[in-house]
């Protein structure tokens, strides 16, 4: 009998400590395991934004950094820039403006006008993130990422299940619904 694949659940539950967006008990939770220099996350980002808008109230949408740190440079600098925003409460503002702003990851002059911009303690995330400050944080995403089955960026977990399509519109917002009439099982921890 021919084995059939079971795909990779997320290990660590989804819960307080992550950066989400959406109602905690919405039927439909994405996460996305992603690099901020990563192209191919780069071009997953306009797609998660129109997934959000199109499910509204019904998704939660949840980001862990796995940065790739090999093949992108700026990679670990920009998870750090996004977790220093967080600590002053400005952490999707900061994860979208990354996004929108790749081509820029090098420039730490054209981030410093955004974070003025922000009304963030420029000097303060300058200081956390050059004494990696939250890189504790960033390897408990990275670790949990691989402990799931992550092997590159973008990828995204459908309610606790690893979502194995290309980041597509469609695909994945019918991939959303169709688990969220699907019962629920805990995430392994």
């Amino acid at each position: 009998m021919p084995k059939t694949y079971t795909p990779p659940r997320l290990t660590l539950p989804v819960g307080d400590r992550d950066h989400s967006e959406g109602a905690p008990d919405a039927s439909m939770v994405l996460v996305e395991y992603g690099d901020y220099q990563c192209p191919y996350c780069g071009a997953a980002y306009p797609v998660v934004k129109r997934i959000e808008k199109e499910l509204g109230s019904d998704l939660r949408f949840v980001f862990r950094n796995f940065p790739l740190t090999n093949s992108h440079p700026q990679a670990e600098w920009a998870a750090e820039t996004a977790e220093a925003a967080s600590a002053q409460g400005k952490f999707w503002p900061m994860h979208d403006f990354l996004y929108e702003n790749q081509r820029f990851m090098g420039d730490a002059a054209y981030f410093t006008v955004y974070e003025t911009k922000l009304k963030l303690d420029v000097t303060r995330i300058g200081q956390e993130v050059a004494q990696r400050a939250y890189s504790a944080r960033i390897q408990e995403d990275f670790m949990s990422g691989v402990r799931s089955g992550v092997n590159g960026t973008p990828t995204f977990f459908i309610n606790g299940i690893r979502y194995d399509g290309a980041p597509e519109f469609g695909s994945m917002v019918s991939a959303l619904k169709v688990a969220s009439k699907t019962p629920r099982r805990r995430a392994r921890t």
